[in-house]
C-alpha cells in the first residue's frame, strides 16, 4: 500500500533519480461510525494499519487522503471478537492429533471467519485427552490477522478441570481434578502456556484457588464454567482473580432464591463490587430470550456474545465431530450429542448472534457485546474492540440490518460481498507455502 513519486534532478552529465515513499491515507466517507457506544456520521481515516485523528493529520502534517472509499451510508463497526470458538467449516480444534492438520485447520477457519465480520478469535479446546493438549497447544500460536485471515487471540482451554455433573457435551472420561493445584494444569496442558488466553474451570474443585492465582499471575484469564459452584464459592473465585463466566446459564447450577449460584454474581458486577464479564450464546437454542434479557438488564457492561460454534458451523445437517464425540445437527440448526438431547455447542455465526441479540438489547448493545466487551475481558482494548484513534484498523462495514458487507484488517479489505466499491486483498493459506518449501528442501 505504498505509492512512489520520482523526482529527477540534473547534475552536469548525470541524472539522479530520487524516489520518495508517499504514505497511503485512506478515508472511508459517507459512513455511520460506531464510536463511544453510538453511531455518528463521520468519516473514518486509516493509515499504516491504524485509525487516524483527521484533525491532527490535517493541522499538524497538512495531509489529505489519497484514497477514498464511499461507504454509501453503511455502518462501520469494530471487528467482531469471538472468545469461544470450537471450530467451524469442517474443522474441529479438539479432534486432531496431527500437527499439520491443526495448522491447516486453523488457517481455514481464519479465512472463513472474515465473511462473518470476525477479525479476532480464541480457538477453543473442550475436555480432551492429554495427548491432544500436548499436540494442539504448541501449534496454535497467537498471531495478528491480515492476509492469513482473522487474528488468533490465544487459546481458550474449556476443561478438563470441570465438574462431571455439569459436563454438558464434554466427555466425562477425560475430566481431571486439580489434585495438586496449578501443577495439575501443567501436567495436562504442558509447562509452556504462552499460547493460552483463557482457561475455564470449576472453582469448587479442590485446590482450584491455587490454580486460579497462578494462571492470573501468568496473564491468563480465568473463567468460571461447567460448575456446581455456590454463590459463596463463585465470589471467592472472583476475589482470587477469575474475571469470566463461561456461557452463562448453561452447564451450571440453576438460580435458586436461597443460593443463586454463579448467576447471583450479576448484580455485584452491575454495582462494580466485582469486575468480570459473562458469555451469552444468542443462537436461539442455548438460552431463552427472556433469560438473556434478565442478564443484560441486570449487568449490560459485562455481556459478551460468544458463538460456542463447532465443526458443523457452515455445514449441512447430519453427523459431525466435537472432540472425541459424534454430534448431530438437525434441520432446525440444533446440535446435540448423538443419541442424547444434550446440546453440543452451536452452528451460529457471530454476525447472526449480533442480529439476534440486537432484538433483545438493541443494536448498539449487541455491537458492544461483540467488540469492546470481549476486548476488555482479554485486556486488549488498547489495540482492538473500538474505532478510537490509534487503535488497529480492524473493522466491519455493515448494512443497516446488520449484515456484513466488507471486513477490514489493518485498514485493508480482505472480504467483500460485492456491494462496496473497494479493492479486496487475497487471503492466503501460508501453511501450504510452508509445506511446499519443506517438501522442496527434502527433495
Amino acid at each position: 500500500l505504498r505509492s512512489f513519486l520520482p523526482f529527477i534532478t540534473s547534475n552536469c552529465d548525470r541524472i539522479i533519480v530520487t524516489t520518495f515513499q508517499i504514505m497511503t491515507i485512506t478515508k472511508l466517507k459517507n459512513a455511520k461510525i460506531f464510536r463511544d457506544g453510538a453511531f455518528i456520521k463521520e468519516d473514518l481515516w486509516v493509515s499504516k494499519g491504524v485509525i487516524l485523528d483527521p484533525e491532527k493529520l490535517f493541522f499538524s502534517k497538512k495531509r489529505l487522503a489519497n484514497v477514498e472509499i464511499d461507504v454509501s451510508g453503511y455502518l462501520i463497526v469494530p471487528g467482531f471478537l469471538d472468545i469461544q470458538l470450537n471450530g467451524g467449516f469442517g474443522v474441529d480444534f479438539s479432534s486432531s492429533a496431527n500437527p499439520e492438520e491443526v495448522q491447516s485447520g486453523i488457517a481455514l477457519v481464519r479465512r472463513n471467519l472474515l465473511q462473518h465480520g470476525v477479525t479476532g478469535f480464541c480457538p477453543t479446546l473442550i475436555t480432551s485427552p492429554v495427548e491432544t493438549y500436548h499436540t494442539v497447544i504448541p501449534k496454535i500460536k497467537k498471531s495478528r490477522g491480515g492476509r492469513e485471515g482473522a487474528s488468533v487471540l490465544g487459546l481458550h482451554l474449556e476443561g478438563p478441570f470441570i465438574c462431571p455433573r455439569k459436563k454438558g457435551a464434554h466427555p466425562e472420561q477425560f475430566i481431571q481434578a486439580t489434585e495438586v493445584g496449578f501443577s495439575s494444569l501443567e501436567q495436562i496442558y504442558g509447562e509452556d502456556m504462552s499460547n493460552v488466553a483463557i482457561v475455564t474451570l470449576a472453582p469448587e474443585n479442590e485446590y482450584s484457588t491455587d490454580a486460579i492465582r497462578h494462571l492470573v499471575g501468568k496473564g491468563i484469564k480465568v473463567s468460571i464454567g461447567h460448575t456446581e459452584a455456590s454463590i459463596d464459592c463463585a465470589e471467592k473465585a472472583i476475589m482470587e482473580g477469575a474475571t469470566g463466566i463461561t456461557h452463562l446459564f448453561n452447564a451450571m447450577t440453576s438460580f435458586h432464591h436461597r443460593d443463586p449460584g454463579v448467576v447471583g454474581l450479576l448484580p455485584y458486577g452491575a454495582e462494580k463490587r466485582f469486575k468480570f464479564w459473562y458469555g451469552l450464546i444468542a443462537d436461539g437454542h442455548h438460552t431463552h430470550d427472556a433469560s438473556m434479557r434478565i442478564a443484560h438488564k441486570t449487568f449490560p457492561e459485562g455481556c459478551v456474545l460468544i458463538t460456542d460454534a463447532t465443526q458443523a458451523m457452515g455445514l449441512e445437517p447430519g453427523e459431525h465431530h466435537l472432540g472425541e464425540q459424534i454430534v448431530v445437527l438437525d434441520e432446525a440448526h440444533r446440535l446435540t450429542v448423538k443419541g442424547t438431547d444434550t446440546l453440543a455447542g452451536s452452528v451460529a455465526t457471530m454476525d447472526l448472534c449480533v442480529r439476534r441479540f440486537s432484538i433483545i438489547g438493541g443494536r448498539e448493545q449487541a455491537i458492544l457485546a461483540a467488540t469492546l466487551h470481549p476486548a476488555l475481558f482479554l485486556g486488549l482494548e488498547d489495540s482492538i474492540g473500538t474505532l478510537d484513534y490509534g487503535r488497529n484498523a480492524d473493522f466491519v462495514v455493515m448494512s443497516l440490518d446488520l449484515h456484513v458487507v466488507a471486513t477490514f484488517i489493518g485498514g485493508a479489505c480482505f472480504y467483500s460481498n460485492g456491494d462496496l466499491d473497494v479493492a479486496v486483498h487475497d487471503v492466503v493459506d501460508t501453511t501450504q507455502d510452508k509445506k511446499k518449501k519443506k517438501e522442496e528442501a527434502i527433495n
